[in-house]
């Protein structure tokens, strides 16, 4: 019995209850859809299919780049200075070889994370995936490799040796592409625009290049960065001793292509080095694609102090690198001597 006699009917009951309910499902609906929605919208990406996208995004870069450098069109300006001190450029070819690379694997997955060197507010929707993968991925790679979506992080960069780009020294310039999933670099795409070339690799799956059948390291010749050497020359003397041979050369991605088998050409070939160093500091999209490409094939790069290079988070790797393939990479580091990129 209620307060003065006033008896609670089961049905009234029934349907306040039911009036309550519908009162919380229209409160909580909204939050409960767009967490199921967000739940829903997280998914796998396919590496072969991320490879065959990112072979796609770098030729056709390198094609924007060949046709603004044969067009004399770059209009280059400066986006600041280096450490060094030298210009960092930027050429119309850096800037319509970012919209096609960038575009087509943003609208392609745009659930992953593409960081590029170059920067634009021009979104194109119209840049799409062909759809086509080469027969060599195809024969060689296996599609079942799937990983989180968000787990990804691509690196490019639209035109790697902008400086020799300017000074027409174009067998230095290439276009690259590199997935990290985690910290780790494995899937890397270097591509020539004026060769036509594209080396590529899918970590622990396969490769369509190869080292080369011997390496020297008594002593090796170094390769080196001509626009951003630094004091590099001493170091490496300091190293390997003065009859160490040291090669100068633009373009990260060049002086990964110089320590593999290249094919045959009846261009300007380039440089065989047996060692890759750098002791400045240095962007991911720069040696990303290069670290993928040499991990695939058994080499390593590291840092100065053969530390493993975290390729998430900021683009700055301030330890400088090493980069070798079929050599005793421990016995490289060993005989570097002691150096801090960051107070250089």
């Amino acid at each position: 019995m209620t307060p003065m006699g006033i008896r609670l009917s089961p049905f009234g009951v029934a349907v306040f209850c039911l009036l309550a309910l519908g009162i919380l499902y229209h409160l909580y609906a909204g939050v409960l859809s767009s967490r199921l929605a967000a739940f829903s919208q997280r998914r796998n990406v396919n590496l072969r299919e991320l490879l065959a996208v990112s072979v796609e995004a770098a030729v056709l870069g390198g094609k924007e780049v060949k046709k603004v450098r044969d067009e004399n069109s770059l209009k280059e300006k400066s986006k600041g200075k280096t450490k060094e001190g030298a210009d960092e450029l930027l050429t119309m070819g850096d800037l319509l070889s970012h919209r096609k690379m960038y575009n087509l694997i943003r609208n392609t997955f745009p659930e992953i994370t593409v960081n590029s060197e170059e920067h634009d507010n021009l979104l194109d929707k119209t840049a799409l995936w062909s759809r086509d993968i080469p027969a060599d991925i195809l024969e060689k790679i296996d599609g079942q490799n799937e990983v989180p979506a968000e787990s990804v992080t691509v690196w490019i960069d639209p035109l790697d040796a902008t400086q020799e780009y300017t000074e027409t020294l174009v067998k230095y310039v290439t276009t690259m592409v590199c997935v990290a999933v985690g910290s780790k670099p494995v899937i890397g795409v270097i591509h020539q625009p004026f060769t036509g070339f594209t080396a590529w690799a899918l970590v622990k799956e396969g490769s369509n290049m190869t080292p080369r059948s011997s390496y020297s390291v008594s002593p090796p010749k170094v390769i080196v960065s001509r626009s951003h050497s630094g004091k590099v020359k001493h170091f490496i003397h300091d190293a390997f001793g003065n009859s160490t041979t040291i090669i100068e050369a633009g373009g990260a991605g060049y002086k990964v292509l110089s320590l593999l088998q290249m094919p045959s050409s009846d261009k300007e070939p380039v440089d065989q080095a047996d060692v890759y160093v750098h002791i400045t500091m240095i962007k991911k999209w720069d040696i990303c694609a290069g670290a993928a490409l040499l991990s695939a094939l058994g080499g390593r790069m590291t840092t100065l102090k053969g530390d493993d290079i975290d390729y998430s988070g900021n683009a700055l790797n301030t330890g400088g690198l090493v980069a070798t393939v079929h050599v005793d990479h421990q016995a490289i580091l060993k005989r570097l001597p002691n150096w801090d990129p960051e107070k250089q």
